[in-house]
């Protein structure tokens, strides 16, 4: 796997000042690293933001919101080329296209802890789309999409976990309905700013494409 995607999770949650949800469960522990030191790792971790130009504030911004979806360069400028042009706000629309992406969508409904563990489900082959195996992680789901458990991975130990563990879940984004009877969950509504709960500026990351 490319570098940018390499390394200590818990050290690009630090660089970046804010939790990016990176280690499933951890995150919302006290052993996360940022609760415990909020900074960049280093001797230099505490002043790393203050030297940075804007164009380089830019650059780490992009860069954050890479690692908050795993996705490289080339699949993030893709996804970038897609929105530029349409009606709206360039940043917003580009980080709903990236919320809409089949393995954010799984780790939304709780089936993966981490862009990670939701992206090897994918390729995997356990989860199907309207019914239909779908084994592209940058697949986009749209409004009215049910995504459910592939029928052979539910006796599989790990999911079974998980089936018990979203049988009382409460709390799914408001553009899911999830259904715990049949552990599926359906897009009922366009990702919106506001849904997205991680402090980022996507309109940098439109500055620093722009230049």
């Amino acid at each position: 796997m490319a570098r940018d995607l390499m390394g200590s999770k818990c050290r690009r949650c630090r660089r970046a000042g804010e939790k990016l949800f990176l280690k499933g469960d951890k995150c919302d522990s006290v052993k996360c690293a940022i609760v415990r030191r909020p900074y960049a790792s280093g001797m230099h971790g505490k002043n790393i933001s203050r030297g940075l130009s804007e164009y380089g504030k830019q650059l780490a911004m992009k860069q954050r919101i890479k690692r908050m979806y795993g996705v490289l360069e080339k699949q993030f400028r893709m996804h970038y080329k897609e929105v530029v042009g349409k009606p709206g706000v360039t940043g917003d629309l580009l980080m709903a296209r990236l919320e809409m992406r089949l393995d954010n969508v799984v780790r939304r409904m709780g089936f993966a802890s981490s862009p990670m563990q939701a992206r090897q489900l994918v390729t995997h082959g356990s989860f199907l789309v309207n019914g239909k195996k779908v084994t592209i992680p940058s697949y986009l789901v749209k409004v009215g999409d049910v995504i459910s458990i592939k029928e052979s991975r539910k006796e599989k130990t790990y999911f079974k976990n998980q089936m018990q563990m979203l049988a009382g879940r409460k709390n799914f984004p408001r553009w899911i309905q999830f259904d715990a009877s049949k552990m599926q969950g359906k897009v009922v509504a366009e990702v919106t700013r506001e849904d997205i709960g991680v402090h980022v500026d996507p309109q940098m990351v439109v500055e620093a494409y722009s230049r």
